[in-house]
């Protein structure tokens, strides 16, 4: 990750009462205020789910975004002037493990980390979580918590569009399929026990379903989809992000870029019946991403991917996530599915 170099943190002292309130802690009884040093802040809670207010801003104009966990996009770079303050709030959920759930535990608690061109972060604040609406993420490793870079998935830049509220839960995991995804026990299994009534459930699941007959991927999407309902919870599937894998035309018209397996089993398609017998909401991310892809071209799309650094034209970069990320936030607000006023736009 890369390192910042923080613009003012003179307002981050004793007597500003910078706190982490933990689990069994009132408001009244905050932690010690030896959160943060210039670029990251640390809080000893338990796993849960957390509210986390920042004061910005300081005495010169600053610029600040602010990531944290296992490398997720957790607030927008907000602009303050000189000597102003700008309130920011979000949810963001900790868990162990806190990336991948087939990785590495990672850093027991809450860390946070100060982005932006000029960082200033004047206060902070960690609450419990109450009556927050999840997102759970249950995909591969063009959605998941990449654990490093150059690697990001789009599941690992929506946290940053939503307000407090809500929280994305990502089990995205890298190189799954939906027959791995429904044995794997630190998987599904670990996942449908956490859903609550009202929880949104996004599924994608189609990259490496490239040995699955049509019959067996038709069955694991609707086997997701009955166990995301039985716990009350509202299933979405997704379409899987295109591969950026160009005909002589210009266009993504073949089976690699639009994910057509081996078997001839056209993953988009049959995701978009099973959404429609089932009467699921759909995100069609291979219609959007295929779209925007396109409208870059053969060269300017190489952003979007890690072709100049891998050769990979599957796997996205920090430009690529976000821009997948926004597109899904923006069928998020299309479809109601989640509030507007919970949702960052712009």
């Amino acid at each position: 990750m890369r390192r910042f170099h923080l613009a003012v943190l003179a307002a981050v002292t004793l007597s500003a009462g910078l706190t982490a309130v933990p689990a069994h802690a009132t408001p009244e009884s905050p932690s010690a205020p030896a959160n943060c040093t210039a670029t990251a802040c640390h809080f000893d809670v338990p796993p849960g789910t957390y509210d986390v207010r920042v004061l910005l801003g300081g005495e010169t104009a600053s610029s600040t975004s602010i990531g944290g966990e296992a490398r997720r996009a957790l607030l927008p770079e907000t602009a303050v002037a000189a000597g102003e303050r700008a309130a920011r709030s979000f949810t963001v959920n900790v868990r162990t493990p806190e990336g991948e759930p087939t990785g590495a535990d990672g850093v027991a608690g809450l860390d946070l980390v100060l982005g932006g061109t000029a960082p200033a972060l004047a206060d902070i604040r960690v609450t419990p979580a109450r009556h927050t609406r999840q997102i759970f993420l249950v995909g591969d490793s063009t959605v998941c918590d990449q654990p490093g870079d150059p690697y990001y998935g789009w599941g690992q830049q929506l946290p940053q569009y939503l307000r407090k509220g809500t929280s994305v839960v990502n089990y995205a995991d890298s190189g799954e399929s939906t027959v791995t995804y429904l044995e794997n026990p630190k998987l599904w299994a670990t996942v449908q026990p956490q859903i609550r009534r009202g929880d949104l459930v996004l599924v994608q699941l189609a990259h490496n379903d490239k040995t699955t007959d049509e019959a067996t991927y038709r069955a694991n999407l609707e086997s997701l989809v009955d166990g995301v309902r039985a716990e009350g919870g509202r299933p979405v599937l997704v379409t899987p992000v295109v591969r950026r894998w160009f005909n002589a035309d210009g266009t993504l018209n073949n089976g690699t870029a639009l994910l057509v397996n081996g078997l001839g089993v056209d993953h988009p398609a049959v995701i978009r019946s099973v959404a429609a017998d089932r009467d699921v909401p759909l995100i069609d991310l291979t219609a959007k991403t295929k779209a925007l892809v396109e409208s870059l071209g053969v060269e300017a799309s190489k952003a979007l991917y890690l072709y100049n650094e891998k050769r990979d034209n599957t796997h996205t970069s920090v430009r690529g996530a976000t821009a997948y990320a926004e597109l899904v936030r923006d069928e998020l607000v299309a479809q109601h599915l989640v509030p507007e006023g919970r949702v960052r736009v712009g």
